[in-house]
């Protein structure tokens, strides 16, 4: 249709039809003749126009890799220059397999038990050299392995710190980032985007269809290099300054050298991102509170609930407002803080051990949704009454989102004092949001906590996969973070480097943003 090649070509499975995906003429022959499968031309990959997605097929995978090796050995026998251009036309030069050991292979593997062991989640580093110390814990005493990694073939003294395991097996997907000058807040924030399972699968999956007129100035563009550069293998430290020029193009109150807060950061790149991707899945009908299909609002956006009860009528007028995250206040503001409740006696509530005195996250949790009584300075007028009146308001969680973020007020900005509160707050790496629901609502009379009684509801249940942490004062402090890799595996990211740690290290940490992940997904 328009004479260009290497455009991602795609075949009609229906029919003889050959489209290009980049200029979506494909889709336009899936939408008129519905007809909604197409296999890509240059990998095999079938893609469903249905889903909006590449799917995978055991029996079609197979073909593809048995007429990848015969185009490959067709290629070996033909003229160079012949060859050349018929694997230019047919995408054969650009063939991306993933690497197989032979049997020869798995026999000296089996053969050599001493060599490193190469695992579904190891990553052979290219053209890369490396040398084994042994570094201690702080405080610990125990010998912890890393891994550090030098490019060859840049020729560069940066070096990231990888942490390993006894076994010598690397992590796909960890890579440092240079500090570029106070962007330790900026660092933190990309370490727990980049290992959010979601926006991941997004952004290697090539889902981003870029509508801006310059896409060297689209966020999204650059998010998807930085995943690609992530997952790349590379173990040198990444150095995002292509992210921070655009954060500052895009998001002004940002730019210079200064600290800036990670929360406020994330804040901003989240809207940036949400700016930017709107075109993507046009198809897809939204279904979230804000209203907005993009990648950014299925994953991070739930509903706040906020009921406003009159204390005249009783009648209740209900709002629902999108949120990306929760701002939880904490003992110590200015603030009066509610007094705890049923766990100080040494119980466990949501997986949280409640010792005399600590502050749990599930503490702040029923603060934040306790019925708040607004006075006789707040009234508002009643729809049934027709007059001012005293109210009660009270917020519940009306949706949650995949991804909930809870932010630690560990600043406090007043006109009277300026600081950071240090109070440790206990979280838990399982969390259940069922209390918080507004369906749950009845069952939490005056802010008094109820274990819920339906124990088998998993709808609500959350697994901790990042915590980012504040070091230091509010004047001069230092940004790291806690990511999960795997179930039980977390890693320390301290801008270029990166050391195993312990479920303990991540518990024990003071807090300041923690990212949960929803255990169970709903599919439409």
């Amino acid at each position: 249709m328009c004479g260009a090649h290497l455009n991602r070509l795609h075949s009609c499975l229906y029919c003889v039809f050959f489209g290009c995906f980049t200029k979506k003429h494909i889709h336009e022959h899936a939408k008129t003749k519905r007809h909604n499968l197409a296999i890509d031309l240059l990998y095999g990959g079938i893609y469903c126009f249905m889903c909006q997605d590449y799917i995978y097929d055991k029996d079609m995978e197979q073909i593809a890799k048995e007429e990848q090796r015969k185009a490959w050995k067709l290629q070996a026998f033909t003229p160079t220059v012949v060859s050349h251009y018929q694997c230019t036309m047919t995408g054969i030069g650009e063939k991306y397999s993933t690497w197989e050991p032979t049997k020869r292979e798995l026999e000296l593997l089996r053969h050599n038990p001493k060599r490193r062991k190469i695992t579904t989640n190891c990553t052979i580093a290219v053209k890369q050299k490396c040398r084994m110390r042994s570094m201690q814990s702080g405080g610990a005493g125990s010998a912890l392995n890393v891994i550090e990694f030098s490019s060859a073939a840049e020729h560069r003294t940066d070096t990231t710190t990888i942490a390993v395991g006894a076994s010598g097996q690397l992590n796909v997907g960890l890579r440092g980032l240079i500090n570029l000058g106070n962007t330790c807040f900026m660092n933190c924030i990309v370490q727990a985007l980049t290992h959010t399972p979601l926006l991941r699968d997004f952004f290697l999956s090539d889902r981003h269809k870029c509508e801006m007129q310059s896409p060297s100035s689209c966020l999204v563009c650059e998010m998807s290099t930085l995943f690609q550069e992530f997952y790349s293998g590379h173990r040198s430290p990444h150095i995002p300054y292509r992210l921070l020029h655009l954060v500052w193009t895009h998001a002004r109150h940002l730019a210079g050298y200064e600290q800036q807060d990670a929360h406020e950061f994330l804040i901003a790149a989240l809207d940036v991102l949400h700016r930017h991707c709107k075109g993507d899945d046009n198809g897809k009908k939204a279904n979230n509170p804000n209203h907005c299909n993009c990648i950014i609002d299925q994953i991070f956006t739930g509903g706040l609930q906020s009921d406003v009860t009159c204390q005249v009528c009783h009648g209740v007028s209900t709002t629902i407002d999108p949120f990306w995250d929760i701002s939880l206040d904490l003992p110590g503001s200015s603030t009066p803080f509610w007094p705890l409740s049923p766990g100080s006696d040494g119980s466990v509530v949501n997986g949280e051990s409640h010792v005399s005195g600590t502050t749990t996250l599930t503490d702040c949790l029923r603060r934040f949704t306790r019925p708040e009584h607004l006075g006789s300075s707040a009234k508002i007028k009643c729809s049934g009454c027709h007059s001012y009146q005293e109210s009660t308001k009270q917020l519940t969680m009306k949706k949650l989102p995949i991804v909930a973020c809870f932010h630690l007020k560990r600043f406090e900005h007043s006109a009277k004092l300026r600081r950071k509160i240090t109070t440790y707050v206990s979280f838990p790496l399982e969390l259940d949001m069922t209390p918080f629901m507004a369906s749950s609502k009845e069952s939490r009379m005056n802010g008094q906590y109820q274990q819920p009684t339906d124990s088998l509801n998993n709808d609500n249940k959350y697994s901790l996969f990042a915590v980012v942490n504040h070091q230091g004062t509010l004047e001069s402090g230092h940004y790291t973070s806690f990511i999960r890799q795997h179930k039980d595996q977390w890693f320390k990211c301290d801008d270029a480097i990166i050391t195993k740690a312990s479920i303990k290290d991540v518990l024990d940490s003071e807090g300041y943003l923690l990212f949960y992940h929803k255990q169970f997904l709903e599919y439409e």
